[in-house]
């Protein structure tokens, strides 16, 4: 049997016009099987309308079917008189035709297939072990070190300037005010600067805009070392006269300059850097960094406040804000070095681009006004960043921490200290239990990590609020026993509030990880910014609440308010954890929960 197909192509061209036919002989189908028999060479003679002519095009041909049989291949001269009988009768021109061209491409596609499927059969799963071993491992351990050592470098300065600016102004008035005036207003200018910076640093590249902030940092604080020493040479006056002094007006503007940079950078190394250089999918890297930051801060703050306690304790204020000032000069250039080895250690992986680029409107959806308004566009920037902080999809994890700053009186700090002295316990006492509330924290930077490598990172952070707000709740309910007049229930309701911050500190590392996790590092600067606004607002709502109510009697009302809030952000959280979203899922697919 002879089949025979004529294939013509013309163009105008006269050497683009060809004739071909292709022949296929001694085809045998039995009933049993099918079965074809291809002659390995055949013969396919091009014919241009010019003298051109092509010999001898050669190519074999090899198909393979699991329900197809194909002869043994004829011998070459058997074939060769097939074709010759048919040539000396056909008028169809015919050019010998051999398929190996078509062999060679058949067999690379069934080789390329045999590995494909070899690829998917021994593609190796790493156990959860290994897994777990994975997620421990930073993504640029050498930049992460790095970055400890920048941290501990600038928050040491940080601290100890935390602590030497209102000890110098109480040593020279002794009025809480000048202190609670600059306090309110560097709340007012976190609150409303505090989303403009963080645009502003989502727009510029990282380390440029890191040590910008860190030299705006430095210049804040030696100016207004620079306005307390010079107090110090002016006649002593009344606490409320100097508020309208222009030297304090200087103090006033660089100590909220100095906090919204120092909270600027602080944001940027949590939420954006510290992710980058520990690796956003290894949630165990990542909780151990975190904890390591925490760790350096609280040392940082313990070091700081020790430091300078024992300056003032042997030398006068102005010698001891001179040493101080000396500190933050030498300190910054190490900063700014760690700050570039930091990025040259992790393979510039800190120049990248931020992912995303959709700040360039506003919250409406519309551009940003023209340079030459400024108001409109620090006002649109502030609004933009609210919106974006009330959008971000861990909105829940955030709140939680937000409720956590109304807690202003079971918790360490100036109102606390108040109630204690009132209350005649000695000075080392009330000294022990700051010391061991700190301390407390340090402990909760080991625990956390453990705590997510045990639980996941959701239920890390519901085991720390619930455990806060239990123990808070039975120090509140020694408080209302009335036995605190007792020097042991009293300790006994010290004692709970230290334990406590272990509950405190856990979630504060844990969500800050859960925040790292849920918002791009494109939009990290602007919503932790905005969440730094926010949580000042929350505090200043409360400090405002305990000017009213300044008598030492209203403290249990007070100490109510702090639980509620609480037992609030628990509530939130865990409502959260219990009904989880498709974002949710999708935001931590390492998480044991899921």
């Amino acid at each position: 049997m002879v089949a025979m197909v004529n294939i013509s192509h013309s163009h105008s061209h006269p050497f683009s016009s060809f004739q071909f036919s292709f022949r296929q002989v001694s085809l045998s189908a039995p009933p049993s099987q099918v079965r074809h028999r291809f002659a390995p060479r055949q013969r396919l003679n091009f014919h241009p309308y010019s003298s051109c002519r092509f010999d001898s095009l050669v190519s074999r041909c090899s198909i393979t079917n699991t329900n197809v049989q194909f002869d043994q291949v004829a011998a070459e001269d058997e074939i060769q008189e097939d074709f010759s009988a048919v040539e000396s009768n056909s008028s169809v021109p015919i050019v010998r035709l051999n398929s190996d061209i078509l062999e060679t491409e058949s067999l690379n596609l069934l080789t390329e297939g045999a590995y494909v499927d070899s690829l998917l059969t021994k593609l190796p799963v790493l156990s959860e072990e290994e897994q777990n071993a994975l997620a421990a491992i930073p993504a640029h351990p050498a930049g992460l070190y790095a970055l400890y050592a920048s941290c501990a470098a600038g928050n040491l300065v940080e601290q100890l300037w935390n602590f030497a600016w209102p000890s110098a102004i109480a040593l020279r008035h002794p009025s809480l005010l000048p202190v609670a005036v600059i306090g309110f207003f560097t709340k007012l200018t976190i609150i409303g600067g505090g989303p403009l910076v963080g645009k502003l640093m989502d727009h510029a590249p990282r380390v440029p805009s890191y040590i910008c902030l860190n030299v705006v940092q430095a210049a804040a604080q030696l100016l207004s070392a620079s306005m307390i020493i010079y107090t110090y040479s002016r006649p002593r006056t009344s606490a409320s006269s100097i508020l309208l002094r222009p030297w304090f007006i200087v103090l006033v503007l660089a100590g909220a300059v100095e906090r919204l940079s120092g909270l600027s950078l602080g944001v940027a190394m949590e939420r954006d850097w510290v992710v980058l250089l520990a690796g956003i999918n290894r949630p165990i890297a990542l909780a151990e960094a975190n904890a390591v930051l925490s760790r350096i801060d609280l040392l940082c703050e313990i070091a700081g406040a020790s430091l300078f306690g024992i300056l003032l304790s042997k030398f006068d204020p102005v010698t001891c804000l001179k040493f101080a000032a000396g500190l933050m000069l030498c300190s910054l250039p190490v900063v700014v070095f760690l700050t570039w080895l930091t990025n040259k250690l992790s393979t510039g992986v800190l120049d990248r681009n931020k992912t995303s680029q959709t700040y360039c409107k506003t919250s409406n959806g519309e551009p940003f006004p023209d340079d030459d308004n400024k108001v409109d566009i620090g006002l649109e920037a502030i609004k933009h960043g609210w919106k974006e902080y009330m959008q971000q999809p861990v909105l829940p994890a955030s709140l939680a921490y937000v409720l956590l700053y109304f807690n202003v009186v079971l918790t360490p700090g100036s109102l606390m200290t108040a109630f204690l002295t009132q209350h005649g316990l000695n000075p080392s006492i009330i000294g022990g239990f700051s010391g061991l509330c700190a301390f407390m924290g340090v402990a909760a930077t080991f625990i956390s990590a453990d705590l997510v490598r045990r639980f996941g990172i959701l239920k890390a952070g519901g085991i720390g609020l619930i455990f806060q707000a239990s123990l808070l709740t039975i120090a509140l309910a020694v408080y209302w026993s009335g036995s605190l007049i007792q020097q042991r229930p009293l300790l006994f309701f010290l004692s709970l509030i230290v334990i406590s911050r272990l509950g405190h500190m856990s979630y504060d590392i844990v969500g800050a990880q859960i925040l790292q996790t849920g918002i791009p590092s494109g939009k990290a600067n602007l919503i932790g910014t905005t969440e730094v606004a926010v949580a000042s607002l929350a505090e200043s709502v409360m400090l405002g609440v305990a000017i009213v109510a300044n008598n030492v009697s209203h403290f249990g009302f007070l100490a109510l308010l702090s639980l509620l809030s609480v037992v609030g952000a628990a509530c939130i959280f865990c409502r959260w954890l219990l009904n989880p979203t498709d974002e949710q899922r999708s935001l931590f697919p390492f998480d044991p929960q899921f």
